[in-house]
């Protein structure tokens, strides 16, 4: 197998494809023999599943389009609630054993199952996304969040009329961390002196943070009671409950993962979503499943950043051109980020 530090973009526009297709949860998949080895690729959802708008709905994206372009069968498995690793690890287990290649497990939290499964099945690539796990067989997707962040605080610094702005982390981990690092810097560097508010949902996934919109919506609203008037959400379904309370408050809200302007969910509140940071995590899938098909499985880590377009910002909601200043500063932004004279903070 070969390793590979940096991948180059081979898919384009994968993230619009679920846009219409994941307007709701479920799981998914092709029935037949055990050990049939002619499947192609399977994922097995982070916490929340498929319908969160966000995460996992970008990773079905990828496996859409994997789908339609090479015809063969696809599996899409949910999460259960209060699972362990073992549950984790015998997911993964099973959809090696049934033939698909690449197997690939969305979030952080499928570490030490993905680094189980895959020494079972040496002969089946892996994929995981959000972590690094050492295997032969084993690839691992990891992003530049940092930086789509560093320009969702860019545009939270144009937009804000009240130089306070919020950010919503759902749990409180190294990765979140890495979005409210760099949108703080993003803000920082744009407009000194704008105050952010910061909140975590949770300490553990297990307690709800990235699948409560409930959660969010409150944390939200205590923001907006603290004349915050931008607020973005990393967290998951949970952010859909910000974005919620963003439009009630008639105050701006900034998505995150996808293009959440584009939902079908959340298109009650779309007028208040000012742009998106965006993780091309279907982008992602759909390499790893074509590196797959070509004969030529990618391993290692692999870094989607803004050079090769793996994050980036959404300019779809008409608003966004009419904040003075905002295209600007965010091109400026991605050209000090991509040369490397704007060092983006992961802490």
């Amino acid at each position: 197998m070969r390793r590979i530090s940096k991948l180059t973009r081979v898919a384009v526009g994968v993230a619009s494809l679920g846009l219409v297709a994941t307007a709701c949860g479920g799981t998914s998949g092709d029935s037949g023999d055990s050990d049939n080895k002619d499947r192609g690729v399977a994922i097995a959802y982070d916490v929340g599943g498929r319908g969160d708008q966000s995460f996992n709905d970008a990773a079905y994206a990828g496996l859409t389009k994997a789908k339609n372009e090479f015809g063969f069968q696809t599996a899409d498995i949910e999460p259960t609630e209060g699972e362990t690793d073992a549950d984790k690890e015998q997911r993964l287990v099973s959809l090696a054993k049934q033939g698909y290649n690449p197997v690939i497990g969305v979030g952080f939290v499928y570490a030490p199952a993905m680094k189980a499964a895959a020494a079972k099945y040496p002969d089946t690539t892996f994929g995981i996304v959000d972590s690094v796990v050492e295997g032969k067989n084993v690839a691992s997707l990891v992003f530049a969040e940092e930086q789509a962040s560093y320009l969702a605080g860019v545009a939270a610094a144009k937009a804000t009329k009240s130089d306070v702005v919020g950010f919503v982390g759902g749990v409180d981990t190294p990765l979140i961390h890495k979005f409210e690092a760099g949108y703080k810097q993003g803000v920082e560097d744009t407009k000194p002196g704008v105050q952010v508010l910061s909140q975590y949902l949770t300490q553990t996934a297990e307690e709800g943070g990235f699948s409560s919109p409930d959660k969010g919506k409150a944390a939200a609203e205590g923001q907006l009671e603290k004349k915050a008037d931008v607020l973005y959400a990393a967290a998951g379904l949970s952010g859909q409950g910000v974005i919620e309370a963003a439009a009630k408050a008639k105050a701006w809200a900034i998505g995150v993962d996808s293009d959440q302007y584009k939902h079908p969910a959340l298109a009650p509140y779309k007028n208040y979503i000012l742009t998106s940071a965006l993780k091309d995590v279907g982008g992602a899938v759909y390499a790893l499943t074509k590196s797959v098909q070509d004969g030529k499985p990618l391993t290692g880590t692999q870094t989607f950043d803004l050079k090769v377009n793996g994050v980036g910002l959404s300019e779809s909601n008409p608003e966004f051109a009419k904040v003075a200043g905002l295209k600007e500063a965010v091109e400026k932004a991605k050209e000090g980020i991509t040369d490397g004279s704007i060092k983006v903070k992961t802490e």
